[in-house]
């Protein structure tokens, strides 16, 4: 069946304290991220851009004419491919080389999650997944451990933590105790079979994360959740759980639980 063209493609979910998620709605809920956007007294941040299939400044109307600083956790497709759109971009040193120079390898577009069952609407006629590309979106700033995103009102402190990918970082405000985690640690199976991913150098951050006060984690995928659940999502990843493995397996699984919407 013929797919038609979105009249919406992005919802925003307040979350309190100055925080919204953004979903590209008509891209599956097993792949989407959450592109978070904090609002600060001098700019904004936007935390993870998403596939970048229609321009996020133009169609989410709070960010219209507001200065915001891009952050990409981490350079993979379903967190990245929107950066192009801002002029002030910023990631971590390690990723920097993909980011400019992208290609369906290096960001894992081709590894098998983008397919026609990845959405549900068209972002334009005409659109085919086989068109999708991450394009390039060189850093202007980057971003290392120990460095602060001050946006007058709100610091954020820079954490890195790969193992995931090799540049993943992470957000975290003393003051609230809120950790933007990326990929890092999400409420999901969790992915460390990529080419740069290294599972040891991930058990290593999810270590730091246990001794981090953490009070509420936005991660970039799916719900958001607190300290107990983070304990538990990384005892079990510890243990053997909380893993992909086949992507098309775990897909179908996905799909069968209703995960396309």
């Amino acid at each position: 069946m013929a797919k038609d063209v979105a009249k919406d493609w992005y919802t925003a979910e307040a979350m309190g304290g100055g925080i919204t998620r953004i979903h590209e709605i008509h891209v599956a809920s097993w792949l989407r991220c959450n592109i978070w956007h904090v609002r600060g007294r001098d700019r904004d941040l936007i935390i993870d851009t998403g596939m970048g299939l229609r321009p996020l400044t133009e169609e989410v109307a709070q960010l219209s004419g507001r200065p915001i600083t891009a952050i990409m956790t981490h350079s993979h497709f379903d967190h990245a491919a929107g950066l192009h759109q801002f002029s002030d971009r910023c990631g971590h040193a390690c990723e920097a080389a993909i980011i400019a120079g992208p290609t369906d390898a290096n960001t894992v577009t081709d590894t098998g999650y983008v397919r026609a069952e990845t959405f549900t609407a068209l972002p334009w006629a005409g659109f085919d997944h086989t068109q999708f590309h991450v394009k390039p979106a060189p850093l202007t700033r980057l971003l290392d451990e120990g460095d602060v995103i001050d946006l007058g009102d709100r610091v954020f402190h820079v954490f890195h933590l790969p193992g995931h990918s090799p540049g993943s970082i992470a957000l975290y405000e003393r003051e609230t105790e809120i950790l933007f985690s990326g990929d890092v640690v999400y409420d999901g199976a969790l992915i460390d079979d990529l080419y740069h991913s290294e599972p040891d150098v991930l058990a290593a951050s999810h270590a730091r994360l246990r001794e981090l006060p953490v009070r509420t984690v936005h991660a970039g995928h799916f719900d958001s959740f607190g300290r107990e659940t983070l304990l538990q999502i990384l005892d079990e990843y510890r243990d053997g759980g909380r893993r992909v493995g086949d992507p098309d397996n775990w897909i179908a699984g996905e799909m069968e639980k209703g995960g396309a919407e």
